[in-house]
């Protein structure tokens, strides 16, 4: 099959105005799909469950009665395992079990330290009490995404775990269940939507309100979990796919190929770019990819993912590939060059970096370890992806001793003056120790009184 790929070189004039045409990503929704998305939150903030049940029978073609038929227990999960193959389970709890050894190593702890003084100054780290994953649902089956969004809020000691799936035409994949019920979700939901995102934040008498949401959907769950923000925190607003792949040209193409195709075939919005200093193995990777694409089952949605947002970047030297790279910022990195533990201390902006040869971007996917919910659209420049911290708030410790509440207060009142807020100064002040007081909490101190 014939792939229409773009190519460019970063000698050529107006590369990076090509460059940041090709990367350019608008995730804002269309004003329709926010009218929508705003009437559904709004009617399910008024209504609970009774607009989550209209909503889930409009738009999944079923025929709920009652909010009680919408959850799913943990015995149900139980049972959906059991339909499971056992090949299949078996690499479920592997994968579990790597994810959940990775994030263990996430978890930070309170922490204090004591000033010359007394004063006490610290951190104190607690869970959520309660967080919302939304899993894509239907017919489509998405285990992993359960697994990634779930067990770092496991490690974190999240209280409650709410999971929410569609079950278009009331199709409950147990695949999705058999992972819910090993990650150790409480409760499962069969709703979707913008209507799922609201009845999370806001709660309704069958759905509990949680602390945050997580976890992918389409834009009206994007637009809905933006629109909530605030009452709940989120995760992030995910855009398409994408990967990086910088080789050296020593890589088999046909590798390279299917690791491109490993991001095309998500959807057409998917990104994926070669960039090699190797002007001869574009060529080669683009003949790997016409030749391997005719046996892909999703090849309609490849050609038209690599046609509209793919390309192939030839670069003077690899020094040059890691300041393009730093410039994408991508999701995924794929490193494929000789010493890429080097190479990689260049690497400023990237979701994930996947070094050498040998590690696929969908080795991470699935049972790496590290969490595949990543930064999308260049958002790796800012931000970091999902993990145990995203599952804990922190809480500032400060107790002052009577000599420390003394010096900071001749620290703030000026301060709070300069700012014109008397209140602020005058309480600061009164904490202020005469000298003769001063002496006296320290003669006191000293003899242990």
């Amino acid at each position: 099959m014939k792939l229409n790929i773009r190519e460019f070189s970063t000698e050529s004039e107006g590369f990076l105005a090509e460059l940041e045409t090709l990367l350019a990503w608008d995730s804002v929704s269309d004003v329709a799909v926010q009218e929508s998305v705003a009437n559904i939150v709004t009617q399910v903030r008024k209504r609970g469950d009774e607009a989550v049940i209209e909503f889930t029978n409009r738009f999944d073609r079923r025929e709920i009665k009652s909010a009680t038929e919408l959850e799913i227990s943990r015995e149900e999960m139980a049972q959906a395992k059991l339909r499971v193959s056992d090949e299949l389970v078996a690499s479920l709890e592997a994968a579990a079990q790597r994810v959940h050894d990775y994030h263990e190593r996430q978890k930070q702890p309170s922490w204090q330290y004591q000033e010359a003084d007394g004063t006490v100054l610290g951190q104190k780290v607690t869970p959520l009490d309660r967080v919302g994953v939304y899993v894509p649902g239907g017919k489509a089956a998405y285990p992993s995404s359960v697994l990634m969004n779930v067990m770092p809020a496991k490690v974190a000691g999240v209280g409650e775990i709410i999971m929410v799936v569609p079950t278009p035409d009331g199709v409950v994949n147990d695949i999705v269940l058999a992972a819910a019920y090993i990650a150790g979700v409480d409760r499962v939901f069969t709703i979707g939507g913008a209507q799922a995102v609201a009845a999370l934040a806001y709660g309704t008498d069958t759905v509990p309100k949680v602390d945050k949401i997580v976890g992918p959907g389409n834009i009206f769950v994007a637009t809905a979990k933006r629109m909530v923000f605030g009452a709940v925190g989120i995760d992030m607003i995910a855009g398409p796919s994408e990967i990086l792949v910088v080789c050296d040209g020593k890589t088999d193409p046909d590798w390279i190929a299917m690791d491109l195709f490993s991001q095309a075939e998500h959807d057409e919005d998917a990104q994926s770019i070669l960039i090699t200093p190797d002007k001869a193995f574009i060529q080669d990777v683009k003949a790997s990819m016409e030749r391997l694409i005719e046996a892909q089952s999703r090849q309609a949605i490849i050609k038209v993912s690599l046609e509209n947002r793919g390309a192939f970047i030839h670069v003077k030297d690899l020094d040059e590939a890691m300041d393009i790279a730093n410039v994408v910022a991508a999701e995924h990195l794929e490193l494929s060059i000789d010493e890429p533990e080097k190479w990689s201390e260049k690497i400023r902006h990237a979701g994930a970096i996947f070094m050498g040869r040998h590690t696929p971007e969908a080795l991470g996917d699935y049972c790496a370890g590290p969490n595949h919910v990543l930064p999308t659209s260049g958002t790796a420049r800012f931000s970091s992806p999902l993990g145990v911290y995203d599952f804990q708030k922190r809480s500032s410790l400060i107790n002052c001793s009577p000599q420390g509440a003394s010096d900071l207060a001749k620290i703030a009142s000026p301060l709070a003056r300069g700012e014109s807020l008397e209140a602020h100064a005058m309480s600061a002040e009164y904490r202020i120790l005469a000298d003769v007081d001063a002496s006296a909490v320290k003669s006191s101190e000293a003899k242990g009184e």
